[in-house]
């Protein structure tokens, strides 16, 4: 497939990015902020907070995870664009993941903010990240591993792999659930919600139409593709959903693309197209791993298929990730018919 670079809209940025390095805070227009606040243990690095001024304060998407660091740089970044954590006046969650959702609570804490939420999304936080309910999910997250042939030894460590990310949020019930088609009541813009499903079943993009900006959360990036996974969270076909959802957003209107990581671009058309055409050609390469086989568990597949580094030096807790996203895409090819499975303790894959 031919590399398509997208046009950064702030050239200092992405080389912040590319260098290993925090961008700046910016005022990427009158009225609207950006505001990096670091993740830990993570190659992100960092999610991309979007401050909207209001007549009385100010409007976030996204918080970022639940930790000192990122709080204060929360705050910080803030305090460039001349207001304090207690000017806030709502936390618009892109979704669940910690280091979006992580720090809306405490940000609810100090300011009184209302935390916004798609009510997909808003149904998972129980069993997610209450502690009662936290050894079911991981039974579950078992069982679809056991489903997929992942080698017994390796089994406990892959399905608790996520715990560790817990710490990093505060639980916090939205004020406010968020629908498809929403035009958010913030003073001074015309926000509406598109709901994006895929990444997360409560996925939500906001776009302005006047200002010609779309804030893409995690569903559009600059560089990398999210993770589309089925998990015992995910719908039943999650990537059906997200490559869905790409073709909704193609058809927005906007100069510029605001994603929650990497950097700002303007070519959304285009690198939807991108990303589509990564996803099929993700789908040809199982088959063409499954092509002349006996049969084979997803698990075997991911093991096959070209990642980023050599698969013996992916960690745990990207491993069970690239699992996932391959059980994504044995899903859809079965749903149209391209393979078909044989059910069991592991399922078996064929052409």
């Amino acid at each position: 497939m031919t590399k398509f670079v997208v046009t950064p809209a702030n050239v200092t940025q992405r080389e912040a990015w590319l260098g290993g390095l925090m961008p700046e805070v910016e005022r990427v227009r009158p009225g609207l902020w950006s505001i990096p606040v670091p993740i830990p243990i993570n190659p992100l690095r960092y999610v991309l907070v979007y401050a909207l001024e209001l007549p009385d304060g100010v409007a976030i998407i996204d918080a970022g995870w639940n930790t000192d660091e990122a709080y204060q740089a929360l705050v910080d970044g803030l305090g460039v664009a001349g207001y304090a954590i207690t000017d806030v006046k709502a936390v618009l969650v892109t979704h669940i993941h910690p280091d979006h959702y992580g720090l809306a609570g405490r940000v609810r804490e100090m300011s009184g903010a209302w935390i916004g939420l798609h009510p997909a999304d808003a149904r998972l936080l129980h069993d997610r990240y209450d502690e009662a309910a936290i050894d079911s999910l991981v039974e579950r997250e078992r069982a679809v591993l056991v489903r997929s042939g992942v080698p017994a030894q390796t089994l406990d460590e892959l399905a608790g792999a996520s715990m560790m990310l817990r710490s990093f949020v505060t639980m916090a019930k939205p004020d406010r659930l968020i629908e498809d088609g929403d035009r958010l009541d913030l003073p001074g813009w015309d926000l509406r919600a598109l709901w994006t499903p895929g990444h997360s079943p409560g996925h939500l993009c906001f776009v302005e139409p006047e200002r010609r900006v779309l804030f893409s959360g995690d569903h559009v990036l600059a560089k990398i593709t999210p993770i589309v996974a089925v998990h015992p969270q995910s719908g039943p076909n999650p990537l059906a959903d997200y490559l869905d959802s790409l073709a909704a957003v193609r058809k927005m209107d906007v100069d510029e693309v605001l994603p929650a990581h990497e950097y700002r671009f303007l070519e959304l058309a285009e690198r939807v197209d991108y990303v589509m055409a990564h996803h099929d050609e993700r789908l040809a390469e199982i088959e063409g791993v499954l092509a002349g086989s006996d049969g084979l568990t997803c698990w075997d597949i991911a093991t096959r298929l070209t990642w980023s580094r050599p698969w013996e030096t992916i960690p745990a807790f990207m491993r069970r990730g690239a699992n996932n996203e391959t059980l994504a895409h044995l899903v859809w090819l079965e749903a149209r018919g391209r393979v078909r499975s044989v059910r069991g303790e592991p399922d078996l894959y064929f052409m």
